[in-house]
C-alpha cells in the first residue's frame, strides 16, 4: 500500500502507515531542528494539483493564523460541517509544506528518523517525491524511518502535506478553535542501528526502581553480546538476571526484540509529590558486545506511588485534594503552537495561585509540559485525543473507529508513562460510552497497572459501578449537593473528583468557596478541575478582521488588546457556524493576565489558614499534605477601620501537615471599638522554582471585632434639594440616585436564562413614576413606583441633612413575581474628573457575594479606570463586595465620600449597564467622562450557569422589602 492508493482522510480504519511505534525514549537532544520558514501552498482539496507558485509558512504554526484565507473557526459540540462520519467536505483545505534538508554526512550508517510533533489532522509524508508514511492524531508526534530514502551528506526534499478535515476530525471534536497545520516542532535525528526501542521506568515511594528496556536492531536480528547498563545520580543499577533468562527462552523472539531489566533500591529516597517534586537523573545505556555505547536514553525519575484505597485516591499513601484546572495548548498569536517559555509561564502562574493538578483537555499536550509538571510539581490527568461530541453515540461502537480509539490511548501511554506527574490516564472526553472505551481501558490496565484510568462518559452512567471503564467517579458540573449526597449515601465505591466544574466563562466561578467547604467537610470528595485555564481569544486586527499573527507581540497588556485590535471569539472571522463567546471561559485572559477568580482560588487552596479567633489568640493550621511550614515566611497585619494598618513579623510553630496550633494575638486592639481584622501575610521564604523570594502565597484573615452601627447627627438648619421629580440635586452628581434592579448580563445570566427573564420583565428600563414628595424640616421623603411587566416595585428615599453631608435611607419592595432579580440598590453618576477610588472593604480585586473569599478586608486604592474587569464579552464587572465606605476624588483631593450602613456591594466604572449590554467587544465601548456608581443592598450571586450549576439559593435576592442607607458628603 502507498499513501497515493486510497483516500486516507476518509478511512477511519487506517490510523497510520509507515509510522514508527511510539516510545518513551526522548530524542530531542542532539536532533536537527527543521523549524522555520517552509515553502507553502494551500490547496482547496487534498487531491487538487500542486501549483508552481509558493508562499511561505512558519513551522511550527497553524496556517489559519498565518494570513491564509482559511481562518480559525470555533464550535463546541457541533461539527463545523454537516457531513456524517467518516465523510468530510469536498472543500477541504490542504497545506503543502516543503523544504530541503541537508542530511549530515556523519550520519552515514546510522538510522535516520523524521519526527513531526503534531499535524492537524492527517499528515502525508513524502521525501524526494517518494511516499514515506501517513499519520493521524493531531496531538501526538509521528516518526518515520527515512534511512532507505535519504543519503547522508546529500540534500533531500521533504514534503509534509496536511489535510485539515478527515474521518479523524469527527473524534477531535473538542471545545476549541479549529485550525490546520503543523503545530509542534519538526525534528530529524539519527541513532545507531542497534537502538533502544523503549524504556519503562517504575519508581515507588520506598525507593524501589525498575527499568525495563526494549532493544531493536534496524538491520534485523540483534547482534550477540549486547547489554544494557544504567545509573541513577551516580548509583549503578543492577541487572535482573532472572528477567533476562526468561526473555531468552524463545531464541527467535530474543533475536528480534531484546528485553532487559535494571533495578536498584535507593536508600533514604526523597519521594516525589506535587508539593515536593524531587527528581533523580537516570541514564540508560545500550552497549555493543565490546562495551561501546550504541544508544543512550536520559530520564528524570520521581519516586512515588498512586493507588486507590476504597473511595480515596492516594499519593504515597496519603489522601490528597485535587485542586485542578483544565488546560488547552493555546496562544493568542499562534493558536495551538506553544513555546517552552509559554508553557512554563502557564504552570508558574498556576502554582502561584494554589493549583496542584492539570487535566490535559482534551488531548496529550506538548511533551515539554510534562517535563515542567515533573519539575514544578503538578498531578496530571493525561487525556487521550478523543472527543466525538457531535456524533458520540454513533461512533462509540462503530467498529471502523475501534482501532483509532485504542491507538490514541495506547500511544499516549507509551509516550508519557515515565512522568511521575502523570497520576491518572483519561480515555478522552465527551464521546458517549461504548466497546471502544472498554478496549482502550483494558489495554491501559494491562500495560500500566500502576495508575488508575478515568473516563467521565463511563462514570456518569453510575458513579459507583465498579464494572465500568473508570476507576474514578469524575462527573462534569455536578451540583455539590449531589456530590455530598453520594458521599453520604453509603453506596460510594470510588473517589469522586470532578473532571470539570466551576465553569469560568466571563464574570463567573460563583460559590467556589462553598464548593470547597463542602469537599473538605465530606469524606469521599477530593476536588476537581475548574473549566478552564484560558480565555481563547485570538488577537484580531479590527480593520481587516485577520489574526494579528506572530507580529502581534506587544499589542496587549493586562488582558486588554491595543487600539485597533480586539480579542476575537466565535463568529468574529466571518464564519456562520460558530458558538460565540463560549470559547472565553478561562481563569486567565488570553495574555495570561489573572482574572479575579484566581485570587479566590489562592485563598481556598491556602497552605496555611487562620481557623478562628478565640480567647485572645488565633488558631493556625497547616493544610498541606506532605510539607511543613519551613519554606514560608510570615507577617501579621492588623487592619482597623479608622487607622493605618500595622505590620509585624510572625513566627509560627513548626506544624506538620494537618496540624493546628493556637498562637497568641500579636497586637493589642485599639480601644476605640472600631472594626478590626487580622491578616497573616504568607510569602515564600526563599526562591522557589515557580516564585522568587517574597512572593505572596496567601493572605488568610480573621475578624477580631465587628463594626459598630452607623450613627448620624441631623442638622436642623439645612435642607436637602430635590427637583420636581423627587431626584436629588447635588453639585457632584450628573445623574441622581435612582433604583437599580438590573445588571449588564454576565455570560452566566445569558446562557442560564436569567437575562431573558429580566428583559421580559423590563428590568433594564423600568418606568419610574413619582408618587409623592414630602418635605419636613431638613428631611425630604420621596416615594416612587418602578413599573415592570411583572409588577410594581415601590421605592422610597428619605434624604436628611446630617453633619457633614446627606443621609440617604432607602427601601424597595419587590412583588412576589420578581423572585430573582439581578440587584436591588442605588445607581448614580458623578461629574468628570473623579478618577481615584479609595475604599475600606474587600479588595483590591473584583469580588461578588458568592466569590469574595480571596479579597481581604482592608484599605484599598485604585484608579477608577483599573476597577473594571475586561471580560471578553462586555458584561457586569468591577464590583467590590463588603465595602463599608469609599471616596471618589480628583487630583486636587476634591470629590465625594460615601459611607454605608453596613458592608455592601459597590461598583464604580465608566460604563452604564446599558452600555455594556449593547457591546459585543470592548473596542465598541466609549468610557463616560464621569463615574457610574452602584450601591447595592443586595446583589445576585454569579454562579456558573453558562455550563454548570447556578449560584446557591442563599445568593439569590428574595422578594419583599429591602432597606439600605448611606451618607454622601463633599470632600
Amino acid at each position: 500500500m502507498t499513501s497515493d492508493s486510497l483516500r486516507p482522510w476518509q478511512a477511519p480504519e487506517l490510523t497510520s502507515w509507515g509510522r514508527l511505534p511510539m516510545s518513551a525514549v526522548d530524542r530531542r537532544s542532539g536532533a536537527l531542528s527543521l523549524d522555520g520558514d517552509w515553502r507553502f501552498q494551500l490547496l482547496p482539496a487534498p487531491d487538487a494539483p500542486v501549483r508552481d507558485t509558493w508562499s511561505s509558512s512558519y513551522v511550527p504554526g497553524a496556517w489559519t493564523m498565518q494570513g491564509t484565507d482559511d481562518l480559525p473557526q470555533y464550535t463546541n459540540v457541533r461539527m463545523p460541517f454537516p457531513e456524517f462520519p467518516p465523510a468530510v467536505p469536498a472543500a477541504n483545505p490542504t497545506g503543502v509544506h516543503e523544504r530541503e534538508v541537508d542530511v549530515p554526512a556523519e550520519w552515514a550508517g546510522r538510522r535516520i528518523v523524521l519526527q513531526v510533533g503534531a499535524a492537524e489532522s492527517v499528515l502525508l509524508v513524502h521525501v524526494d517525491g517518494r511516499p514515506v508514511g501517513i499519520s493521524k492524531d493531531s496531538h501526538l508526534a509521528a516518526e518515520f524511518d527515512l534511512s532507505a530514502v535519504v543519503r547522508p551528506g546529500e540534500r533531500a526534499s521533504v514534503r509534509l502535506t496536511v489535510v485539515k478535515w478527515s474521518d479523524a476530525s469527527h473524534i477531535e471534536d473538542q471545545d476549541q478553535w479549529w485550525h490546520g497545520g503543523i503545530t509542534r516542532s519538526v525534528l530529524l535525528y539519527a541513532t545507531d542501528p542497534l537502538h533502544l526501542a523503549d524504556v519503562t521506568v517504575r519508581a515507588g515511594r520506598h525507593g524501589d526502581l525498575r527499568v525495563d528496556c526494549r532493544v531493536r536492531n534496524a538491520d534485523g536480528a540483534l547482534p550477540d553480546g549486547w547489554y544494557v547498563s544504567g545509573e541513577l545520580d551516580g548509583q549503578l543499577l543492577t541487572q535482573d538476571e532472572e528477567f533476562d533468562r526468561a526473555g531468552a527462552e524463545d531464541e527467535r523472539v530474543s533475536a528480534f526484540l531484546g528485553e532487559a531489566r535494571l533495578q536498584a533500591t535507593v536508600p533514604e529516597v526523597r519521594a516525589w509529590t506535587a508539593e515536593t517534586p524531587e527528581l533523580y537523573g537516570l541514564t540508560v545505556r545500550l552497549h555493543r558486545a565490546d562495551g561501546t555505547v550504541a544508544d543512550t536514553s536520559r530520564h528524570r525519575v520521581g519516586f512515588r506511588d498512586v493507588e486507590i484505597a476504597g473511595r480515596d485516591l492516594l499519593v504515597n499513601g496519603e489522601r490528597i485534594y485535587v485542586r485542578g484546572v483544565n488546560r488547552h495548548d493555546f496562544h493568542p498569536l499562534t493558536g495551538r503552537t506553544v513555546s517552552y517559555d509559554d508553557m512554563r509561564a502557564d504552570l508558574v502562574l498556576l502554582k502561584r495561585f494554589g493549583f496542584n493538578a492539570i487535566r490535559t483537555s482534551h488531548y496529550p499536550n506538548d511533551p515539554a509540559l510534562y517535563d515542567l509538571a515533573d519539575e514544578l510539581g503538578f498531578y496530571v490527568v493525561d487525556e487521550a485525543d478523543i472527543e466525538s461530541h457531535d456524533h458520540a453515540h454513533e461512533i462509540a461502537d462503530d467498529p471502523r473507529y475501534l482501532n483509532a480509539f485504542v491507538d490514541r490511548v495506547s500511544r499516549m501511554v507509551l509516550r508519557d508513562k515515565n512522568h511521575p506527574s502523570v497520576v491518572i490516564w483519561s480515555l478522552g472526553n465527551e464521546s458517549d460510552y461504548g466497546a471502544h472505551h472498554d478496549a482502550a481501558a483494558a489495554w491501559v490496565r494491562r500495560h500500566d497497572p500502576t495508575r488508575p484510568v478515568q473516563y467521565e462518559g463511563a462514570a456518569k452512567l453510575d458513579w459507583a459501578d465498579p464494572r465500568l471503564a473508570s476507576d474514578i467517579a469524575c462527573p462534569m458540573y455536578a451540583p455539590i449537593e449531589d456530590c455530598v449526597a453520594h458521599a453520604l449515601s453509603g453506596k460510594q465505591t470510588k473517589p469522586l473528583i470532578q473532571c470539570e466544574y466551576s465553569h469560568a466563562m466571563g464574570n463567573s466561578n460563583g460559590t467556589l468557596a462553598d464548593h470547597w467547604a463542602a469537599i473538605e467537610a465530606t469524606p469521599g470528595l477530593q476536588g476537581g478541575f475548574i473549566w478552564e485555564f484560558w480565555d481563547h481569544g485570538i488577537l484580531q486586527r479590527v480593520n481587516d478582521g485577520r489574526p494579528a499573527g506572530r507580529g502581534g507581540a506587544g499589542l496587549y497588556e493586562g488582558g486588554v488588546a491595543a487600539p485597533g485590535h480586539r480579542w476575537a471569539y466565535g463568529g468574529d472571522f466571518g464564519e456562520t457556524v460558530h458558538d460565540g463567546a463560549f470559547i472565553a471561559d478561562g481563569v486567565v485572559f488570553p495574555d495570561r493576565t489573572p482574572k479575579p477568580v484566581l485570587y479566590e482560588h489562592r485563598e481556598i487552596a491556602a497552605p496555611v489558614r487562620l481557623e478562628c479567633f478565640r480567647h485572645e489568640g488565633v488558631v493556625v493550621g497547616n493544610h498541606q499534605h506532605f510539607r511543613g511550614l519551613e519554606w514560608l515566611s510570615f507577617a501579621w497585619e492588623l487592619v482597623v477601620a479608622d487607622g493605618p494598618a500595622v505590620t509585624v513579623p510572625a513566627r509560627l510553630p513548626a506544624l506538620r501537615p494537618g496540624e493546628t496550633a493556637a498562637v497568641p494575638l500579636p497586637f493589642e486592639l485599639p480601644e476605640d471599638g472600631g472594626e478590626a481584622w487580622l491578616t497573616l501575610r504568607v510569602t515564600t521564604a526563599d526562591d522557589e522554582p515557580w516564585a522568587p523570594r517574597g512572593t505572596v502565597v496567601c493572605l488568610p484573615q480573621v475578624r477580631l471585632r465587628a463594626a459598630p452601627s452607623m450613627t448620624h447627627v441631623p442638622v436642623a438648619d439645612r435642607s436637602v434639594e430635590v427637583d420636581e421629580e423627587g431626584l436629588l440635586v447635588h453639585p457632584l452628581l450628573t445623574a441622581a440616585p435612582t433604583l437599580s434592579l438590573w445588571r449588564a448580563p454576565t455570560d452566566n445570566d445569558e446562557l442560564g436564562g436569567m437575562a431573558a427573564r429580566w428583559r421580559e420583565w423590563g428590568l433594564d428600563a423600568p418606568e419610574r413614576k413619582v408618587v409623592g414628595v414630602r418635605r419636613a424640616g431638613g428631611r425630604v421623603t420621596v416615594r416612587a413606583e418602578y413599573v415592570t411587566r411583572a409588577g410594581v416595585v415601590r421605592h422610597e428615599q428619605v434624604f436628611t441633612a446630617v453633619e457633614g453631608g446627606i443621609l440617604v435611607e432607602e427601601s424597595a419592595e419587590l412583588p412576589e413575581a420578581l423572585d430573582d432579580v439581578a440587584r436591588v440598590g442605588s445607581v448614580f453618576e458623578t461629574v468628570a474628573g473623579l478618577n481615584l477610588l479609595e475604599w475600606f472593604g474587600q479588595g483590591p480585586w473584583e469580588s461578588y457575594p458568592d466569590r469574595c473569599t480571596g479579597a481581604p478586608v482592608g484599605h484599598h486604592t485604585l484608579p477608577v479606570d483599573e476597577l473594571f474587569t475586561p471580560y471578553l464579552r462586555p458584561q457586569e464587572s468591577g464590583g467590590r463586595h463588603g465595602v463599608r465606605r469609599f471616596t471618589l476624588s480628583a487630583p486636587d483631593a476634591t470629590g465625594l465620600a460615601v459611607r454605608l450602613d453596613r458592608p455592601r456591594q459597590v461598583s464604580v466604572t465608566r460604563h452604564r449597564a446599558a452600555d455594556l449590554a449593547a457591546a459585543a467587544h470592548h473596542d465598541e465601548l466609549v468610557p463616560r467622562p464621569g463615574c457610574v456608581v452602584h450601591l447595592d443592598a443586595a446583589h445576585r450571586g454569579l454562579g456558573t450557569a453558562s455550563c454548570g450549576p447556578d449560584t446557591s439559593p442563599s445568593y439569590l435576592i428574595p422578594t419583599g422589602v429591602h432597606s439600605w442607607a448611606w451618607t454622601l458628603r463633599v470632600l
